[in-house]
């Protein structure tokens, strides 16, 4: 495994530990003096569950011109700052390729939107040898209660699309696009109740 995060074959498998934790827990356990979070306070969002698909801005052209042992520092570089920048109770997945998934766990929009922001700029300002300057286009949604993991994956990955295609490096919400009609609304899937 050669950047040490989750899998995607340990997705499913960790959705549903969510969903159980998620029918016990009902105080959020984050914030509280954790410098990487915003705090609740700030927004009048109830604490839930946010999912953001991560996607390395113009990978391929970096393994081209540097080729892939290049291509691999960067991933292992990229997923240590993700350990950084996001919390430890987070859960991380890298799904192949240069695609990742983050969990971010008890926290509202304004944290979440704080959250993936901080990231996103952390990663703009770092240097990664050889290659430079790499950036990062990333989609959220909220993992509200009744939705299902492909129907989530679905809103983040459109919200991913928007923003690789209005300008990349760039954090974008689903349901603020959904109200804004910037995406059309996801069908809900059927297959795995998720909360």
């Amino acid at each position: 495994m050669l950047t040490g995060l989750l899998n995607r074959k340990t997705f499913d498998m960790r959705l549903n530990d969510l969903s159980k934790r998620h029918e016990t827990h009902t105080t959020p356990e984050i914030i509280n003096g954790d410098k990487r979070s915003a705090p609740l306070e700030r927004g009048h969002d109830i604490p839930t569950h946010w999912v953001g698909v991560l996607d390395i801005d113009f990978f391929k052209t970096i393994n081209d011109a540097f080729g892939h042992v290049y291509g691999d520092e960067v991933l292992l570089l990229f997923s240590d700052l993700m350990r950084k920048v996001f919390r430890g109770n987070d859960l991380l997945f890298r799904f192949g390729g240069e695609e990742f998934v983050v969990f971010l766990l008890d926290v509202d929009q304004k944290g979440a939107e704080f959250a993936f922001e901080r990231f996103r700029s952390e990663l703009e300002s770092y240097e990664f040898p050889q290659v430079g300057k790499v950036t990062v286009s990333i989609g959220i949604t909220s993992a509200r209660q009744g939705a299902h993991s492909a129907t989530l994956l679905d809103q983040a990955d459109k919200a991913l699309y928007y923003a690789k295609e209005h300008g990349r490096n760039q954090v974008c919400n689903y349901h603020v696009l959904l109200e804004q009609g910037g995406v059309v609304e996801c069908e809900t899937a059927s297959d795995i109740d998720l909360f």
